[in-house]
């Protein structure tokens, strides 16, 4: 656990100090989430109607905009290299550089939804679940971001790499969790969503550190 902390601590110090990807998240998902009102038109109605999609297909696009350098840092440093041959499970470490990820950018995210659901009119309802959803699935999405990070490793072009590989894992996350803001705004429970996205949590709580690490051990060979 000490050694987890140490690459937690580690990576958050070299995000604030370079500070650009976290200030380029947030921006990307506000800007994103601003410019809709010019497509669909102003009026209050379709903005609250269409709203909660707009919220999460901003975000799911603004979380992958700091994938690829979760390992590409370490990477061209040589700093992978030690964790691989480091006494704490690369798995772990794989862990730990997610939970620094989702740190400092699905954290802020999560924090800028409510003002842009007061721009977007959303109802009160809608946004109580919002909020909770987006909570559940930004970890997820880090997760899944990391397997294709590190599979995208050292290649030519692995932004788009990355984003053939990780965007269709995403859909899942995307359908229930738009689907839970929905149901609260017919007057339906949304638990059955949250359950299902507290499953793919789970799931990719299990699988994503050690696929992850699979592919960085390949990425190293």
């Amino acid at each position: 656990m000490t050694r987890f902390l140490a690459v937690v601590r580690r990576d958050l110090r070299l995000a604030w100090r370079q500070g650009l990807d976290s200030v380029m998240v947030v921006a990307f998902f506000v800007l994103a989430v601003v410019l809709f009102p010019f497509g669909v038109g102003p009026e209050p109605n379709i903005l609250a109607r269409v709203g909660t999609g707009i919220v999460w297909v901003a975000a799911l696009l603004a979380s992958m905009l700091a994938l690829e350098r979760v390992f590409q840092t370490d990477y061209e440093d040589g700093s992978l290299e030690l964790l691989t041959l480091s006494p704490m499970p690369l798995e772990l470490a794989v862990l730990a550089k997610v939970c620094a990820h989702w740190l400092t950018t699905g954290l802020p995210l999560i924090a800028a939804t409510p003002l842009l659901a007061v721009l977007l009119n959303l109802e009160w309802e809608a946004l109580a679940v919002l909020v909770p959803t987006l909570g559940i699935a930004t970890p997820t999405m880090s997760l899944v971001g990391a397997v294709g990070a590190a599979l995208a490793l050292g290649s030519r072009r692995g932004g788009i790499l990355l984003s053939l590989l990780v965007l269709p894992l995403y859909v899942p996350v995307l359908i229930f969790g738009a689907g839970a803001a929905e149901a609260a705004l017919g007057g339906f429970s949304a638990r059955p969503q949250l359950l299902v996205l507290a499953g793919l949590f789970c799931a990719a709580l299990a699988l994503c550190p050690w696929a992850a690490a699979t592919g960085l051990r390949q990425a190293v060979d």
